[in-house]
Formats: structure tokens, sequence, C-alpha cells
């Protein structure tokens, strides 16, 4: 069995903004980077080393993870944020405010010029599989993507009123599952 730590990355100048952020790109702030710091120092505490590290290919990522460790990693294009299409950089006030009934926002954004849930989702799930296929049995990685990318993944295995009760999406947030005959498997949010 293999196992994902999946990592959102630290605060950045648009989440601190109340900016939609999703293709485009912002510096973390100071607290992002002791955050994502102190979630190195977490990982070495606890005992957690990883076997391989990989990254969304947006810098807010890639420099997360840099902070959280100095192993070598592979950057993913797979898994970007969302995008938002014209939303991008925009405040997060404009964006719809009820959810469609699976939680997501449908295909609100195409028409935008951005990225419908389904394609997105699809491309997540995808690279996510593709990641962990490059481990052996009983290797362990850790992935920094973002926020959307973690939930609409985490939508595609438990329920909206689960991941509600069980997941919360902060900056520098982990989760923890299982890969197992190409299923994964939520076992928990460790930070």
């Amino acid at each position: 069995m293999k196992t994902l730590y999946l990592m959102r990355h630290g605060q950045t100048l648009f989440n601190k903004l109340e900016k939609t952020q999703g293709a485009c790109d912002s510096p973390l702030t100071d607290a992002g980077i002791a955050d994502a710091k102190a979630t190195g120092q977490f990982f070495k505490e606890q005992g957690l080393y990883f076997d391989r590290y990989f990254s969304s290919t947006q810098e807010r990522a890639s420099d997360t993870l840099e902070l959280v460790t100095d192993q070598p990693y592979q950057r993913m294009k797979g898994i970007k944020e969302w995008d938002f299409g014209i939303f991008e950089g925009e405040s997060e006030m404009l964006l719809p405010k009820t959810y469609y009934t699976d939680g997501s926002y449908g295909d609100y954004f195409v028409e935008f010029g951005g990225e419908s849930a389904t394609e997105f989702q699809k491309r997540v799930i995808k690279t996510l599989k593709e990641i962990m296929s490059q481990l052996l049995d009983d290797q362990n990685t850790l992935v920094v993507c973002h926020g959307a990318v973690m939930l609409m993944f985490m939508q595609s295995l438990l329920s909206m009123e689960e991941i509600a009760k069980e997941i919360s999406f902060h900056n520098c947030a982990v989760l923890k599952l299982t890969f197992d005959d190409d299923k994964f498997e939520f076992i928990e949010q460790v930070k």
C-alpha cells in the first residue's frame, strides 16, 4: 500500500487580500513562509519522511515545498489550481454565493474563460494517480497543491457532509490518504 500526504500551499498575498487565485499566482506572505517552515518541522517531529516529493507548477506550491524540505521534487501541471477565467485576481466577493448540488461551481466559469468542475476534477485525479504509479509499494509521497484541488479530489471520495465534518482546507493543511488497487482512501487530516 502507498501513502499520499496532500498539502495545501502557505498563505499568499491574494489569500490575505481575499482575491480569487486559481491560474494566476501571488507570493507567499510572511505568515505563509512561517507556516510552511513550521509544517516541515512538524513532519520531522512526527517522524514523517517521504520517498518522493511533488508540487503544482505554480510558484506558491513549489515555494511552499522548498520551505518544507530541501529534497528534490517534481513539478506537475495536472495539480495546478482551478482556472477561474476572468475572475482571476478579482475580489472573492464576485464569485457566486451558492454552490451547485455537488458542492462545486459546476460549469459556471467556462463561459468566462475558466474550467468546468468536471474537467478540473478529472485532471486532478488523473495526475494524482500518475504520481502514485511512480511509487513502489509501501512508499509515501508529499504533494503540495491547492485548496480547490484538495476539495475537488476529496469530493471524489467523500460526501460534502463528510468533508465539512472532517476536513479543513486552511493554508498548509495536510491530508493523509492510502492508495491500493488503483483506489484512494482518506485516512485523516494530520495538520
